[in-house]
């Protein structure tokens, strides 16, 4: 009784035998459930509308503490405090491991300063054209970075254009003419009774479009050189971000001692009391959002595919522009609307033809047929045989 007692604890079912073939039990197989941030993470919509939502944020951030009710005029220091901001978190982060980069090294270091000297030129012209220009004009008006980055990379790089580059090229321009000529169109409409004052904002548009100018020249020589010298250091995302924000941080301080103005009138000037908490929020939150902006686009490449990528950041200059129509005085009129949508239309025009001339490169495979040769070339070549 013991023993059999002793075979029931034990027994095991093995299948059923039939004949003199053995069948074992079937297995069921249950899918593990799957996380919801693993679901959200893989969502391509998701990290499409954080690049969207971060490139706004820090847009429409930086004109209202540039240009949002009082005459701002400390870009260095705002541009300072923004690097502080950036490299403070993203230490942050690593302490805490989050994320990974490398250490301060000085050899990489002297490697990248040319770099990180290109990025304040761009920031700072970037600064001074937002002031002046209202956010549709600025976004229409970066587009123009693209033609001199594309031709920069034909005379460095070997690359080459394209039928349906040089058209969409066309349309950057066509978007840019009509944009300016909206901008001086309105400013003589409202103030053409005021000869004074027509003048005084014909010249601050001026002066904006100068400094546009110099941004996207500043803009194409920070991507060339960094392209060039992140050969040499082989950088990674968080790199890059470590050190571009940690070299301009003693240009920058130096930059805002000697050139801007840091008398007491000024300081108050720039930081109204009714505003000043909003400004030093805004301008925290902007050092910040450079994290989030590189974040998203990384995400965005990782979620999506090269395709959806681009004509996302070709779409995205149509929420900017919008942005700036609903939350600053933009003048909306046919012909400023008319710009955003041609701008708008030629970064997707842009957008696909990369991808096209991406796909042509891919598809070039090795030869099938043997290349004519000359007959000189054909004798040398016998001769080095023999």
């Amino acid at each position: 009784m013991a023993d059999d007692k002793k075979r029931d604890d034990f027994a095991i079912e093995m299948g059923d035998r039939s004949g003199d073939r053995f069948e074992a039990p079937k297995a069921t197989y249950r899918p593990a459930p799957q996380m919801p941030m693993a679901s959200v993470a893989h969502n391509p919509i998701v990290p499409i509308l954080a690049y969207c939502a971060s490139s706004i944020l820090m847009t429409v951030l930086n004109k209202y503490v540039l240009s949002g009710g009082s005459d701002f005029n400390l870009n260095f220091f705002l541009l300072c405090v923004q690097g502080v901001v950036c490299v403070t978190a993203i230490q942050t982060m690593k302490t805490l491991g989050v994320i990974n980069y490398r250490d301060f090294n000085v050899d990489e270091a002297r490697k990248w300063f040319p770099v990180s000297l290109l990025l304040v030129g761009m920031i700072y012209t970037g600064t001074k054209a937002i002031q002046y220009l209202s956010i549709p004009v600025y976004t229409i008006f970066k587009n123009l970075t693209i033609i001199i980055t594309a031709y920069g990379e034909v005379l460095w790089f070997g690359g080459s254009v394209t039928r349906l580059t040089l058209f969409s090229f066309g349309l950057i321009v066509l978007s840019s003419v009509v944009a300016a000529w909206a901008d001086i169109q309105h400013a003589l409409q409202n103030y053409g009774h005021l000869n004074t004052e027509a003048s005084a904002k014909i010249s601050t548009l001026n002066a904006g479009y100068m400094w546009m100018l110099m941004n996207c020249f500043c803009t194409s020589s920070y991507v060339l050189g960094m392209r060039k010298r992140i050969k040499l250091t082989n950088f990674k995302d968080f790199d890059t971000m470590f050190y571009n924000n940690l070299l301009t941080i003693p240009i920058l301080i130096v930059c805002s001692l000697v050139l801007e103005n840091w008398s007491a009138e000024n300081v108050g000037k720039n930081f109204p009391v009714e505003t000043r908490n909003n400004i030093i929020f805004a301008m925290i939150v902007t050092g910040l959002g450079t994290i989030f902006i590189s974040y998203a686009s990384a995400w965005c490449v990782r979620a999506t595919s090269a395709a959806t990528y681009s004509m996302a950041g070709a779409l995205n200059k149509i929420p900017i522009a919008v942005s700036g129509l609903i939350f600053f005085d933009a003048p909306v009129t046919v012909p400023s609307v008319s710009a955003i949508a041609i701008g708008s239309l030629s970064g997707i025009v842009y957008a696909i033809a990369k991808l096209k001339q991406s796909q042509q490169s891919k598809n070039v495979g090795l030869p099938t047929v043997a290349p004519l040769v000359s007959a000189s070339s054909q004798s040398a070549r016998d001769s080095m045989r023999s």
